[in-house]
C-alpha cells in the first residue's frame, strides 16, 4: 500500500525521477531515503525509473551515503521513522509547492482592495495536514540546507514571500534552472531589500515629479487630452531603475515603446525631455531643434504620440541614451518596431564580423493591460523573442494595468484570469505587483532586470494599479464604472501613501515632503513661462503641398563587368565536401557558363549581383520573409543546404564584404515586417529587404503600412530605406495568389512617402535595387516583383544591362524604330501584362500600336512620358492597360495623372477586367478567357472596344 495519497503522490514521483536523472539537484534527506534502495521506494509507492535500474540499484544496495543534515538525515534512514514521518513530509512538500505555483491568487496586488481569489491548495487541509503538524518537521527536510526552522515557521516566511504585494508565475518555465534560480530569488528576498533612506527620498521626489506634472496639466490645460499616468505612477521609478540597471549591465541604449497612457510623464522622466517642451505642445507645438520627433515640414501628430531621445543620467556618474519611439493608436504595433530598432543598434561595425552584443542596447515595452490580452501582433512579438534573425536578447515587458479598457472590464476583454497569461505560452516569466507598493514595484523591475542579464530573455511585470480619470480626461468613468470610480475618488495617490509611510518611519518631515512638492511646483512654472514666450515668438510656416524631393537619385555607382564576375562567382562558390542537390547545382551552373556582356540572366540571379554589389560597396544587406532563404518560387537560394549532413552555407556572406543577413521569417506578416522597419528606423545604412510569400499576404500587415511604411515620416520624422518585395501578377492562381493589392500603396502616395514600382526585366530590377542602396534620402520602397517571369525566357536581360544605364521609370517600345509616325495606338502598362500583351500569337496583327511601360508609378513620371508622347504625333488614341478589375491596380492613381501629360485632343480610354469585389477568378478557364479578352482589347484586334 503506498505510504502517499492522490494529493502528494504526483510530486513525490516526480522527485524520485529527478534522483534518477540527477542525485545532486534534490535535497539531502530526499535523496538519503530515496538511496536506501528499491524495495523501500516500491513500499513507499513508486515506480522505480530505469535509470536507476540499469545501475542495480534494483539489488536494494544503497548507492548514495547520506550528506548535509547528518543528524536529519540519520533520523530519516531509519526505516521505521520514515515510514511514519515520510507521509507528513510528502503532504508538507505539495503544501510548498502549492505556494510556488498557486501563492500569486493570494497576493494583495489590487491597490483598489479587491480580494484575490485564493486557491484550494493554499490551505493545508487540502493535503490533509495542519500548521499544527508540520511545526514538528525540521523545515530541512523538505528544502534542504542545515537549518533549525520548522517547517510550519518556513512555511510562514515563504507565505510572506509568495502573497504579499507581489505575486509570481514561473513555474510554467520549461527550464528546471530558471525556476530554481526565480525560488531562490524569492524565497531568499534576494531582490526584495529595504531602500536605503537616500533612495527613499529620491523616491519621494520622483513620485512627487510624476504627479505633479499631471496635476499641473490638468489644471493650466483643462479638458486637453493628456492620457495621465494617474494610478500607475510607480512606472516612472521603476523605468528609472530599469535604465540604471542596464546602465550598470553595460547597455549604452534603451530603446523604449508604449501607447498613449502616460507618455507625457515618461518623456519628461523617463527620456528627459525638457518640461517646456511638453508643455510646449500644449501651448502650440514644441520648440524646433527639441528631443521631440517632430517633422519639418510634415502633417505631425498628436503630443501623446511623439517620440523622442534624450540623455538620462544614472546615479554614481555616467549616461544612457533613451529613445521612445513615437507610436500611433494602433495600441501595441510599436511592439516590433522597437524590437528591430534594438536589434539593429546592438551591432558594432559593418562588417562581415560585425559583433551584435545584446547588452548595449535594452528594448523595453510597455503595454495596456486590455491591449495585451487582444491584440495579435502581442503574441507575434512574444515569438520572435527567441528566433535567431529577431532576437534582442530579452525584452522588459511592463503591463500598465489600469484594470479597465476604455470603458470595458476585464470579464469582457479576455479569457484569462490574468492580462498577462499569454506571456506564459511562450515560456516567459511573470511578476504580478501591487501599484501602490513602491518598494515592492522596485522589487520586481530588480528581479525583470537581473533575469534579463542572466538569461537574455523576455520579462513580464504586470503592474497593477487603476486610472484615476476617464480614457481622457473629459470623458466619465462613472457612467460605466460607478462603483469603481467612488473608491478611485477617495483613493490616495501612491506618492501621498509613500510620503506618509516615510513620514511614520522618520525618514522625511511633513515640511520636507511639502518643501519637495513647492520645489516641483515653481519649476513647472517656469517652464510654462518659458514654453509660452517661445510659443509667441514662433511662426509656422506653410505646410508644401503634392511631391517636393526625388525618391530615387538618377545617378547610381556603376558595377564593372569584372566586379560581377567576381560576385557571380562567389555566389556559387560551396566549401570543399559541400554537396549540393543536383538539381540546384545545375540551376547555379548556368549562372557562371561563359559569364560575358551576353550571358543571359534571370531575376533570381540579377538580384543575387545587385545585392553581391551592395555588399562590397561596404553596405550591409538584411533579407527575411516567409521562405525567403531559397525564395517561395525557388528562384533565389541565397542559403544552401548540404543535401548529405543539412550544413548551410551563405555563399554572398564569403565576399570581401559588408554584413549580411537571410532569414526565413515566423510565419508573420505584421511583426515581421514591423520588426524590419523599425530595424531600418534606426540603420544608418543598411539595405532591408521584406519579402511577402505572396503579395496579397501583406494584407495582414495593413496597419504597418498605413501607420508606419507610409505615414511615418510625415507624422515622426522618420526614415526608413525599407524595400518590400510583393509577388503580383495574374496567372490563375485565384483570388488569394494574384494581386499584392497594388492599388492600396498608390492611395497612401503622396507627398514623395514611398515609391511604387512594377518592374519588367531583371535588369531594371538589379539597378532599382541598387538605387534604393545608394538612394541620399531613406524611403521606403515598394516592389510589384515577379512569380511567372522568374523563369520566362523573354523576361531575362543581358549582363551588360547590368554594367550600363540605370533604373528607366518609363520604357518605350523597342520595335516601333523609326515608325513612330504610323503609330496611332499606344498602350501603357506595367509589369508582367506587358508579356501577355507583347508575346500575344497576334501582335503581329496590331502594327499601328505601340507598348510602351510605366515602370515606377510613384513618384509618377509625368516628365518621361511626357517625352515618350512628344515622339508619337500621329496617335489618336491611348490606352491604360491592366489585367486588375478597374476598382484596383493603377487605373484610379494613374488616369489623372496621365490625363495631365496626353494631349486634350486625344481620346484617353482604358482597358481593365470589370470592376469586381475579388481580386481574380477562381477557375483556371475563366482566368485564360478574361486574359484573351484584355489582350484583344489591348492590340485592338477584332474592332476596338475599349
Amino acid at each position: 500500500m503506498s505510504l502517499f495519497d492522490s494529493s502528494n503522490a504526483a510530486y513525490v514521483q516526480a522527485l524520485y525521477e529527478e534522483f534518477a536523472r540527477n542525485p545532486e539537484a534534490i535535497p539531502d534527506e530526499w535523496r538519503s531515503f530515496f538511496a536506501q534502495g528499491v524495495d523501500v521506494a516500491r513500499e513507499a509507492g513508486l515506480i522505480v525509473p530505469e535509470a536507476l535500474m540499469d545501475t542495480g540499484f534494483d539489488e536494494g544496495v544503497p548507492k548514495l551515503a547520506p550528506t548535509a543534515n547528518q543528524a536529519t538525515a540519520a533520523a530519516v534512514a531509519d526505516a521505521e521513522n520514515v515510514r511514519r514521518l515520510f507521509p507528513v513530509v510528502a503532504r508538507a512538500a505539495a503544501y510548498l509547492q502549492a505556494f510556488r505555483e498557486h501563492g500569486h491568487q493570494l497576493a494583495q496586488i489590487d491597490p483598489l482592495g479587491s480580494q484575490p481569489p485564493g486557491h484550494p491548495q493554499l490551505d493545508p487541509s487540502f493535503f490533509g495536514t495542519s500548521r499544527e503538524e508540520l511545526e514538528e518537521i525540521p523545515a530541512s527536510v523538505v528544502l534542504g540546507g542545515d537549518t533549525d526552522e520548522t517547517l510550519g515557521a518556513a512555511l510562514l516566511r515563504l507565505e510572506k514571500a509568495y502573497c504579499g504585494s507581489i505575486g509570481y508565475e514561473f513555474e510554467h518555465l520549461e527550464d528546471p534552472d530558471r525556476v530554481s534560480w526565480l525560488w531562490e530569488q524569492v524565497e531568499t528576498g534576494a531582490h526584495t531589500q529595504p531602500l536605503p533612506d537616500q533612495e527613499q527620498l529620491a523616491l519621494l521626489k520622483r513620485l512627487t515629479q510624476v504627479e505633479g506634472l499631471e496635476q499641473f496639466l490638468h489644471k493650466a490645460y483643462l479638458g486637453q487630452k493628456r492620457f495621465s499616468i494617474e494610478g500607475t505612477d510607480m512606472l516612472v521609478p521603476m523605468l528609472d531603475l530599469a535604465i540604471e540597471g542596464a546602465a550598470e549591465q553595460g547597455a549604452e541604449q534603451i530603446v523604449m515603446g508604449m501607447a498613449h497612457r502616460g507618455r507625457l510623464n515618461v518623456l519628461a522622466h523617463g527620456v528627459c525631455v525638457p518640461y517646456e517642451e511638453v508643455i510646449g505642445e500644449f501651448e502650440g507645438g514644441a520648440p524646433e531643434g527639441g528631443s521631440l520627433y517632430v517633422p519639418d515640414p510634415g502633417t505631425g501628430d498628436v503630443k501623446y504620440h511623439h517620440g523622442a531621445v534624450g540623455t538620462h543620467e544614472v546615479p554614481g556618474g555616467g549616461q544612457v541614451t533613451v529613445r521612445l519611439a513615437p507610436n500611433p493608436s494602433h495600441l501595441e504595433f510599436v511592439n516590433p518596431v522597437v524590437m528591430g530598432m534594438a536589434r539593429a543598434r546592438q551591432y558594432s561595425g559593418d562588417g562581415r564580423d560585425a559583433v551584435r552584443d545584446p547588452s548595449r542596447v535594452v528594448p523595453i515595452l510597455i503595454h495596456g493591460d486590455a491591449a495585451f490580452a487582444a491584440e495579435g501582433v502581442v503574441a507575434e512579438t512574444l515569438n520572435l523573442a527567441r528566433l535567431e534573425g529577431y532576437t534582442t536578447g530579452g525584452t522588459v515587458h511592463l503591463l500598465v494595468n489600469n484594470q479597465i479598457g476604455f470603458t470595458t472590464s476585464p470579464r469582457d476583454g479576455r479569457s484569462t484570469r490574468y492580462s498577462s497569461d499569454l506571456a506564459k505560452g511562450y515560456d516567459v516569466p511573470v511578476v504580478h505587483v501591487n501599484a501602490d507598493d513602491p518598494e515592492a514595484c522596485l522589487s520586481a523591475m530588480r528581479l525583470g532586470m537581473e533575469y534579463r542579464r542572466r538569461y537574455h530573455d523576455d520579462f513580464v511585470i504586470d503592474l497593477v494599479g487603476y486610472r484615476r480619470h476617464g480614457h481622457n480626461e473629459g470623458d466619465e468613468p462613472a457612467y460605466t464604472h460607478p462603483r469603481t470610480y467612488e473608491r478611485i475618488r477617495s483613493h490616495p495617490t501612491v506618492r501621498s501613501v509613500w510620503a506618509d509611510t516615510l513620514v511614520g518611519r522618520g525618514g522625511a518631515t511633513a515640511e520636507q515632503v511639502e518643501a519637495v512638492r513647492e520645489e516641483v511646483s515653481e519649476r513647472l512654472r517656469e517652464a510654462q513661462d518659458r514654453a509660452k514666450t517661445a510659443a509667441a515668438e514662433r511662426v509656422d510656416e506653410p505646410q508644401p503641398e503634392g511631391d517636393h524631393a526625388p525618391a530615387l537619385p538618377s545617378a547610381t555607382p556603376p558595377v564593372g563587368l569584372e566586379t560581377l564576375s567576381e560576385i557571380n562567382e562567389a555566389a556559387v562558390r560551396v566549401p570543399d565536401g559541400f554537396t549540393l542537390h543536383p538539381k540546384l547545382a545545375r540551376q547555379l551552373r548556368r549562372r557562371t557558363d561563359g559569364f560575358d556582356p551576353e550571358l543571359e540572366v534571370d531575376w533570381g540571379h540579377a538580384e543575387a549581383l545587385a545585392l553581391g554589389s551592395v555588399l562590397k560597396e561596404g553596405i550591409p544587406v538584411r533579407l527575411s520573409g516567409q521562405d525567403s532563404q531559397r525564395g517561395t518560387f525557388s528562384h533565389r537560394h541565397m542559403v544552401l543546404h548540404d543535401v548529405e549532413t543539412g550544413e548551410e552555407h551563405v555563399p554572398l556572406d564569403h565576399l570581401d564584404n559588408a554584413r549580411l543577413e537571410v532569414y526565413n521569417s515566423p510565419l508573420s506578416e505584421t511583426a515581421a515586417l514591423a520588426f524590419e522597419y523599425g530595424y531600418c528606423v534606426a540603420a544608418d545604412r543598411d539595405m532591408v529587404l521584406w519579402e511577402a510569400q505572396f503579395g496579397d499576404f501583406v494584407n495582414v500587415a495593413q496597419p504597418i503600412l498605413d501607420q508606419f511604411v507610409s505615414s511615418g515620416r510625415a507624422k515622426w520624422n522618420q526614415q526608413a530605406r525599407l524595400t518590400l518585395l510583393l509577388p503580383h501578377g495574374y496567372e490563375g492562381q485565384g483570388p488569394e495568389h494574384s494581386s499584392a493589392r497594388l492599388e492600396r500603396f498608390l492611395q497612401l502616395c503622396a507627398e514623395d512617402n514611398i515609391c511604387v514600382v512594377y518592374p519588367t526585366t531583371p535588369a531594371q530590377y538589379f539597378h532599382l535595387l541598387r538605387s534604393q542602396a545608394h538612394a541620399p534620402e531613406e524611403r521606403p520602397l515598394v516592389v510589384m516583383t515577379p512569380k511567372s517571369l522568374l523563369r520566362l525566357p523573354q523576361a531575362t536581360s543581358r549582363v551588360r544591362e547590368l554594367t550600363q544605364g540605370d533604373f528607366r521609370a518609363v520604357i518605350d517600345d523597342p520595335d516601333v524604330g523609326g515608325r513612330t509616325d504610323a503609330i496611332s495606338r499606344l498602350v501603357l502598362c506595367s509589369g508582367k501584362f506587358f508579356y501577355d500583351l507583347e508575346l500575344s500569337g497576334r501582335r503581329g496583327e496590331a502594327a499601328h500600336t505601340a507598348i510602351v511601360r510605366v515602370e515606377r508609378l510613384y513618384p509618377f513620371p509625368t516628365d518621361e512620358l511626357a517625352d515618350v508622347l512628344a515622339g508619337y504625333p500621329a496617335l489618336t488614341e491611348v490606352f491604360w492597360a491592366q489585367e486588375e478589375p478597374r476598382n484596383m491596380g493603377a487605373l484610379a492613381f494613374v488616369g489623372p495623372r496621365l490625363r495631365a501629360v496626353v494631349p486634350r485632343s486625344v481620346p484617353l480610354r482604358y482597358v481593365a477586367r470589370p470592376e469586381r469585389a475579388s481580386p481574380a477568378e477562381g477557375k483556371g478557364a475563366n482566368h485564360v478567357t478574361q486574359q484573351e479578352r484584355l489582350v484583344r482589347d489591348a492590340l485592338a484586334l477584332e474592332g476596338d472596344t475599349g
